[in-house]
Parts: structure tokens; sequence; C-alpha cells
């Protein structure tokens, strides 16, 4: 790829250093994504501007108009402090006419809700728990057609916010009492639906049109029986990872047929979403063989080393090509403006 003009978008307390010598691992989880990509950007030749956003729009067109990026690189998760507001400054990128990376508004928009993605499962028949939204400051009254054990969780927040071993429950009282939980410290609707005991599988997405789909990988707790669940701890807390022995790996053991199954529902939903660069798509398989979708997640985390990436390596892409090829996907993008 030719040397381009990058800028590179992250959140204004995410800016990374020029080095990660002396710094914690407390401290480098914060924004070793954004440290790695522009890091690597720069290795590749590139020239890369960073610019750090909070709630003022004034340094895009700013920065836009005096450097002329040829493709603003989007590493933003939110704007504002709002989650659902980093769709809007993709919007405000092709108000600008400026190329950039990752998924469109529309389909961030769309699967960032995730009650609405599932409407959109069932109107496409694409398997997915069943579930229902319990509106913010509603009673909680669970639908005759909703089985316990229910999984509770945002509707909007992504990073697993709010979730922990306590978002599977057994009963009404514990239901009440999760809702209750999700609506006071996310401030958002909660989304409930059946827990699915299984594995977790997890499938990266690159592609606009023409779709490249990566390994299936698979999340396991190798030292502890707890509820296989991808929780904030899971996730974020090195100690706890330590703890439950947590472990991503490509999947082992699929029936031909089953990734054959997975495959063909994981572009469905890149499709049925408008999604476009990239995307992972959490899935569960239940003890019965019976492959569920949980939802899609636009602009999934593209630190070297983790799942997406190196899911993407095994399918034969280095980080670098990695990024090259999201760089072109979103230099190509047919955004309305192009037309």
């Amino acid at each position: 790829m030719r040397q381009l003009r990058v800028l590179a978008l992250v959140n204004e307390d995410l800016v990374p250093p020029e080095t990660m010598e002396g710094k914690s691992d407390k401290e480098i989880d914060e924004w070793k994504t954004e440290y790695d990509v522009i890091t690597t950007l720069r290795e590749m030749g590139h020239q890369v501007e960073v610019l750090g956003l909070s709630d003022d729009l004034t340094p895009i067109r700013e920065s836009i108009r005096r450097r002329k990026p040829h493709v603003a690189f989007n590493l933003l998760e939110e704007f504002h402090g709002v989650v659902t507001y980093d769709q809007a400054i993709v919007s405000y990128l092709e108000l600008m006419r400026q190329p950039y990376t990752g998924c469109n508004p529309r389909g961030m928009l769309i699967s960032k809700d995730k009650a609405l993605s599932k409407k959109i499962f069932s109107f496409h028949r694409i398997p997915s728990p069943r579930f229902t939204v319990f509106p913010l400051g509603r009673k909680v009254v669970r639908p005759k057609k909703l089985h316990f054990p229910i999984f509770v969780k945002s509707v909007i927040d992504d990073a697993s916010l709010g979730i922990s071993q306590a978002s599977v429950v057994y009963d009404d009282r514990e239901l009440a009492e999760r809702v209750t939980f999700v609506h006071e410290h996310t401030l958002a609707d909660a989304l409930a639906e059946e827990y699915v005991d299984g594995r977790e599988l997890y499938v990266g997405i690159v592609g606009n049109d023409r779709l490249q789909t990566l390994p299936i990988w698979e999340l396991h707790f190798t030292k502890s029986e707890v509820p296989l669940i991808a929780t904030r701890k899971v996730k974020w807390d090195r100690n706890y990872q330590e703890k439950l022995g947590v472990k991503t790996e490509l999947a082992q053991g699929l029936a031909p047929e089953i990734e054959k199954q997975v495959t063909r529902i994981c572009r469905r939903v890149y499709k049925a979403l408008d999604l476009s660069g990239y995307a992972r798509m959490d899935l569960r398989m239940g003890q019965d063989g019976k492959v569920y979708v949980l939802e899609a997640n636009a602009n999934p985390n593209l630190a070297f080393g983790e799942d997406f990436a190196e899911s993407a390596e095994k399918a034969g892409l280095s980080y670098e090509d990695l990024l090259s090829k999201i760089i072109g996907l979103g230099m190509r993008y047919r955004a309305p403006w192009k037309n």
C-alpha cells in the first residue's frame, strides 16, 4: 500500500504515548488498541496524525481541511461520553466527504441497539435466543414465553458494561433485581434473553460487499466451572482472567457442517444489519448443537494479540495486512456522497 496521510480518531483520554516503556500493564490496557494501530501504521510508512476527541467536532473539521487525510482511522467508541454517539461521528465524516475505516453510520446505529438487532434477526429468521425488553423505569413483568434461566444486559452498552455472573437469573425475583441494577448502572433499557448454556463462539468478518469470514474463535475457562459468560472482568481484569484461566483460541472439534452453518449465519447477520468494514459476531452453540446469534459488534477491538487480530492471522492476514485491508475497505466504501 502506498504511503497515506491517516487521521487517527481516538478518545482524548486514550491518546497513547510514544512508547510503552515504564508503563504498567494496567496503564497499557487502557490505550493498547490505539497504541498498536497507530504505531504499526507509522512503522508501515504512513503519516499518522492522532486526534483526541471528547465533545467538540471542530478539531475534526480543521484537521480534514488542513491536512486533507486520505483516510480517517476511526478508533472512537463514544462521544460526549455516550456510546451510541460514535455513529454520529461517522455521519459527520460522511458530511465532510472524508473516507474512514470501519462501519457505516446505519450499520453502527442498528448493531448498537441490541433489541432492534434481534428484531431484525427474527424478521430474517436468523436463530437468536428469545428475548424481551424492560424499558427504563417500567415495572418488570416477565412474558410467559420467556423461560429461565435468563440473561440480562443493557440494550446499548458494549465492552460487557454491567455484565457479571449475576447477569444470569433463575427466578422472577432475581430477574427484577437484575433489571433494576441494569437500569440504575447503565441508565438504559434492559434486554432479557433466554440463556443458552454451551460454547461461546466469536466470528470476525471483513468486507463491504464481498465478505471474508475469519476462523471461528472460542472462549474457555480452563480453571473454573462458573457459567461461561464474557463478563467485564473476564474481558478486562488480568487477575480475574488468571483466576478463571480465561483463554480464547481457534475453536476445535466443530463438525464441518456446523462450521459452514456458523459461517453462513454470520454472513447473513452482516448483511441484515447493513454492516461494512469489519465486525465480530458473538454466538452460542447449545448442548443440543443448535447455534444462536447473541449480537453483532461493529468495529471490534483491533489490539494486536486480541481475538480479532489473532483470528485474522490464522487466516493468513498479518497485523499489518489486516490494517491495510481495513484502510482499503474504508477508502473503497460507497458512501452516498460518492454517488
